[in-house]
């Protein structure tokens, strides 16, 4: 609903409180907590889970799938979409190269948090977890994975894996998202040197990404339901008893999350005479679904929304930055945590951590970001870590348990962070809206309508 004033002009009326996307997440919360403790309490049924269990991994795996569909072909139009709109930017070069610099500031300075915690709090001395726990990921890192993965094998940057299970071989198929990049950044580029002759090209990329963000919209719509089940099987398989043996490693993980998200981005917003409650009123709704989501690439769209309309960052440089960072930029996945868990890994096992070690853990940080890519997770950027130092990866084993709860902390400071750098670099560079950014900004994820017209007084 909404009212007209006597000057003409339209304003919203208030929604009802229970209509809020962010009221709604929040009582999911809760719900699922409830939830999951009913169904570790119910214990197992005769053939597995129980009938509970089975639920919630039901709802919450949906609506991972759902992203997962939708993600390859967000980040194709989105890069290329990106890059065409750096056409309309003066000093598109230098924009780039501050992105790309304040990526990597941002990322030392969450590293070294994070190495710094690992030595004050010392989690893996301080666990109660035990060596049988210990086992290798099925997924793991190196840089020689990391460099041929550049490389796309296909243009649709597919790769199949086969496993084997009681019923025999089964193939499935997987999008490298790395290599998604890649290809993006190489369309892009190739449709601005055609030229003219690429505009129906560029203006049907366009509208296709219209589409993939209204088509991502309807999923997100379902995030208080995806809540209930991702929390709640969360809770009913892994439980209290597993988090309590790893309080230390899980403490160290979200304080190191907490400095990088209320400490440090403050102070930056600060220096750069930027207000720090306003930056977290316009971002609010991306960190609330990135979250719940634990998706930093199926976030993008809120956060390219509110960077925009919320934050006063111009839209061609927004629609660069933010898809950019939504694949590469990951204080949360690639800084904190595989700083403190590399370091736990070396305590548990015994292993002495010298000064090039710990400069081997910045250089990875820094410059291995990317290896993250992903639609959830960062078990490749730290079993890259953990390769690159010649710790065991047989470590990942003994973190893995509480992995879903971290996660969701992870991927907040993640988009916090993508937000966060597009803000900077546009004030820097003075073209930045102050006047949006100063502004009181109440606008609902959800809410992806066009701004309606003023009506004319009679």
């Amino acid at each position: 609903m909404s009212s007209i004033s006597q000057g003409g002009e339209r304003r919203k009326t208030p929604k009802p409180f229970y209509t809020s996307f962010g009221f709604q997440v929040l009582v999911a919360l809760v719900l699922g907590l409830v939830l999951g403790l009913i169904a570790r309490q119910m214990g197992p049924g005769a053939d597995g889970p129980n009938w509970l269990v089975q639920t919630l991994s039901t709802i919450g795996s949906s609506f991972v799938s759902l992203l997962r569909t939708i993600v390859p072909v967000l980040i194709f139009t989105a890069i290329v979409a990106s890059i065409a709109n750096l056409r309309e930017l003066n000093n598109a070069a230098r924009l780039v190269w501050q992105t790309l610099l304040w990526f990597a500031i941002t990322a030392l300075i969450a590293v070294l948090i994070g190495i710094a915690l690992g030595l004050i709090i010392q989690p893996g001395v301080n666990t109660a977890v035990t060596e049988a726990a210990a086992r290798a990921p099925a997924r793991t890192g190196s840089w020689l994975d990391f460099l041929t993965g550049l490389i796309p094998s296909n243009i649709l940057g597919l790769q199949a894996s086969t496993s084997l299970n009681d019923s025999g071989a089964s193939t499935s198929l997987n999008f490298n998202v790395l290599q998604i990049l890649v290809i993006s950044i190489a369309v892009g580029i190739a449709a601005l040197k055609v030229g003219d002759a690429a505009k129906p090209f560029l203006e049907f990329n366009r509208a296709f990404l219209k589409v993939i963000h209204k088509l991502l919209w309807w999923i997100i719509r379902l995030t208080p339901i995806a809540t209930v089940g991702l929390l709640g099987n969360a809770v009913a398989v892994y439980g209290w008893e597993t988090l309590a043996q790893l309080s230390w490693y899980a403490a160290a993980i979200y304080i190191g999350l907490a400095i990088v998200l209320l400490v440090v981005y403050p102070t930056l917003l600060t220096v750069h005479g930027l207000n720090p409650i306003r930056y977290f009123q316009g971002a609010w709704p991306a960190i609330q679904f990135a979250f719940v989501s634990r998706s930093s690439i199926g976030t993008l769209p809120i956060t390219e929304r509110v960077t925009e309309k919320n934050l006063g960052v111009p839209r061609e440089y927004a629609s660069f930055a933010v898809p950019l960072g939504a694949t590469t930029k990951m204080d949360g996945c690639a800084s904190i945590y595989p700083a403190i868990s590399a370091i736990f890994v070396a305590q548990f096992f015994g292993i002495n951590l010298g000064l090039q070690e710990y400069l081997l853990i910045v250089f990875v940080a820094v410059i291995g970001s990317a290896a993250t890519a992903g639609l959830t997770g960062a078990t490749v950027m730290l079993t890259l870590t953990l390769s690159t130092l010649g710790l065991p990866l047989e470590g990942v084993g003994l973190l893995l348990a509480i992995d879903p709860i971290l996660d969701m902390g992870r991927t907040a400071v993640n988009v916090a962070g993508q937000a966060l750098v597009p803000t900077i670099v546009a004030k820097r560079q003075g073209i930045l809206d102050q006047s949006v950014y100063d502004k009181d900004h109440e606008i609902d994820a959800l809410d992806t309508g066009p701004t309606p017209a003023p009506v004319p007084a009679e």
